[in-house]
């Protein structure tokens, strides 16, 4: 195969299984199509993928301000860069802005001969792209659902036109290279900051009007760049915020982006954390407490049927890995002692205790961090773990 550059064309079919992300589940646009590839693809694309990701790392293909789908980075390391930066510029006094896009089927929208042409300049020539030709190419799908009665219903056989299948090996990294070059061209006007297809750019200045001006600049920039990449950006859903750590300072109006809106907002969902434009985590942790505080109405009528193993176990999926994500950049907020004192509610019903009862001995027989604790915890493995940038953060 890759001695031939041809790609058999039975391992070219994969069927497409709905995954249900938000929303209202009658509307189509709430499911990601999970496309489901034999083994023997994913064998052949893995060999492909070593060959692609060796060649990218040999040559920094991939920008550093992209965070998804790359080794040694992470949503953590994405919402680092964004808070960092914003803290940074209102420390220096200068007003801070962001503009969130989010993007309609970016995986299902790449046209594969601007992706064969994005490859090639990045040099993935000879018969490595003669190869990839037959694999964007002729491919088929079809949509297959379960009916109530848990009966298979497949579609018929489509020919499939563009995109890279979500869900295989090979489209992850193709994705990185058809956006990789977006950054560059608004690096210098706005901080760009990527995960995957989620897109955002951070703006500072100390005047407002010029600052308006470098965000409608890199809207503009964006914006033709998507077009010319045959991308959707999705207007209803793209937003724009002032960061400010004074919630009564006034922001500017929503902006324009040819005939389309641009909403200004106060809270945006990044990367599953909700930031508030004043920086608080009020809504985030409340939201926490939500969630924590449904799992702790469910405990007392599992308390008494199940074993303290068995309870520590729903402890850690249900409790432990909802705070935990991303409590080194909220665990010091003032409104985190909310989330803890529903914690320390949660575990004196896991040790059959009263409402008053003194909890500390508690946490140490469970083996569990209370919540501040798991907050020092985190940061340090945060900043051991990349210790590079806090390095580069240091000296800069």
């Amino acid at each position: 195969m890759l001695s031939t550059g041809v790609f058999p064309t039975r391992l070219k079919f994969s069927q497409i299984s709905p995954m249900f992300k938000t929303g209202d589940k009658t509307d189509m646009s709430a499911y990601r199509p999970i496309s489901l590839l034999t083994s023997f693809s994913k064998l052949f694309e893995r060999v492909i993928y070593n060959r692609l990701l060796q060649h990218t790392k040999e040559n920094s293909i991939i920008t550093m301000d992209q965070y998804g789908f790359k080794s040694n980075s992470s949503t953590e390391l994405a919402i680092f860069k964004l808070i960092n930066q914003i803290l940074s510029h209102i420390n220096n006094k200068l007003l801070v802005s962001g503009i969130f896009c989010d993007l309609s089927k970016a995986f299902d929208t790449i046209n594969h001969k601007i992706l064969i042409s994005k490859l090639e300049y990045c040099g993935f020539t000879g018969k490595a792209s003669k190869l990839m030709q037959p694999y964007l190419s002729n491919r088929y799908q079809r949509a297959m659902i379960k009916t109530l009665y848990g009966l298979n219903c497949t579609a018929d056989w489509k020919l499939v036109k563009h995109g890279v299948p979500e869900g295989s090996i090979l489209g992850p990294l193709l994705f990185l290279y058809y956006i990789h070059d977006l950054s560059q061209l608004v690096r210098g006007i706005a901080s760009p900051i990527l995960f995957a297809d989620d897109t955002s750019f951070i703006g500072s200045n100390f005047n407002q009007r010029t600052m308006k001006k470098d965000i409608d600049l890199v809207l503009e920039i964006a914006q033709k760049w998507f077009e010319s990449n045959v991308m959707l950006l999705n207007y209803n859903k793209t937003s724009f915020m002032q960061f400010s750590s004074n919630i009564y300072d006034q922001s500017p109006d929503n902006i324009q982006v040819g005939n389309h809106r641009i909403s200004l907002r106060n809270t945006i969902k990044f990367l599953v954390i909700t930031i508030e434009s004043s920086l608080t985590w009020r809504i985030h942790t409340e939201q926490i407490n939500s969630k924590l505080n449904s799992l702790g109405y469910m405990l007392p009528i599992l308390r008494p049927i199940l074993s303290l193993n068995i309870i520590k176990q729903i402890y850690f999926s249900y409790v432990h890995s909802v705070f935990n994500y991303g409590i080194m950049f909220w665990g010091n907020s003032p409104h985190s002692k909310t989330i803890f004192k529903t914690q320390k509610r949660i575990v004196r019903i896991i040790m059959k205790a009263k409402a008053k009862d003194f909890c500390r001995e508690m946490f140490c027989k469970l083996g569990i961090l209370t919540l501040h604790s798991q907050y020092i915890y985190s940061t340090l493995m945060l900043i051991v773990k990349h210790r590079h940038i806090y390095t580069k953060c240091g000296t800069a």
